[in-house]
């Protein structure tokens, strides 16, 4: 069984009330919540919030009645990965089924197409690891063009290699977190305490659909995107 998540949280200090502010016409939330329904591989999906009026709109479209998400997990400082174990805790004692596969979508990342969804859930049944996670190709690389200051001030390339690297294309490769698409194995989710303790693999995604809504300028770019791709599929 593949459980569909999505966090949202009710606080935020960049954009406030993001998560349900309109987006091309719906909350900014459903963009990500209607992938998950209409995803022909999910078969259940729960939303954990704090905001009663997130948890009702989720709860009309047919999400698990999990509740609304404890406070100690509703603070700045609260976890993906605590919410993420919490919210399966409480989604397992809802289903008939064991999940097989916790499927989370970022609704501040809502770029996403369907066929990542399936690419990520592909990737997950191929190559069995704990999780795979979404990346896209980094703008900059520390053992090149990314720097740092020592205790003087100077600045120093951040991971420097024996002899140097003096093109883009001789450092290692390197990906930015992308917060957008996540598929984790729920056992490895039960016993871990963070994202990177066991064996996660990336799932490529192209830098155009990772955008992330952090700030109201983020919002603009992203809302104009959305419009742009709604408008071509008119």
């Amino acid at each position: 069984m593949i459980l569909g998540h999505i966090g949202a949280r009710k606080g935020s200090k960049g954009v406030p009330g993001k998560n349900f502010r309109d987006m091309c016409g719906k909350p900014l939330i459903d963009w990500s919540l209607d992938q998950l329904f209409a995803h022909p591989r999910v078969d259940a999906v729960v939303v954990s919030t704090d905001d009663e009026r997130i948890y009702e709109h989720a709860l009309a479209k047919g999400a698990l009645p999990m509740g609304l998400r404890p406070a100690h997990l509703a603070s700045d400082t609260a976890g993906k990965w605590q919410v993420w174990q919490h919210a399966l805790e409480v989604s397992q004692t809802l289903l008939d089924s064991p999940v097989t596969a916790f499927l989370d979508l970022d609704c501040t990342s809502p770029l996403r197409l369907e066929d990542d969804i399936t690419n990520a859930l592909n990737l997950f049944e191929d190559q069995r690891p704990d999780m795979v996670m979404s990346c896209c190709d980094a703008h900059k690389n520390p053992y090149f063009n990314l720097v740092e200051p020592d205790e003087t001030g100077a600045l120093h390339v951040s991971k420097p290699l024996p002899g140097g690297v003096v093109a883009r294309q001789q450092a290692p490769k390197v990906y930015e977190h992308a917060a957008s698409t996540y598929v984790v194995a729920p056992d490895y989710l039960r016993r871990a305490t963070s994202l990177y303790e066991g064996r996660v693999i990336p799932y490529v995604m192209p830098q155009e659909r990772c955008l992330d809504i952090d700030t109201p300028l983020d919002f603009r770019i992203v809302e104009f995107l959305m419009k742009d791709r709604e408008s071509t599929h008119d």
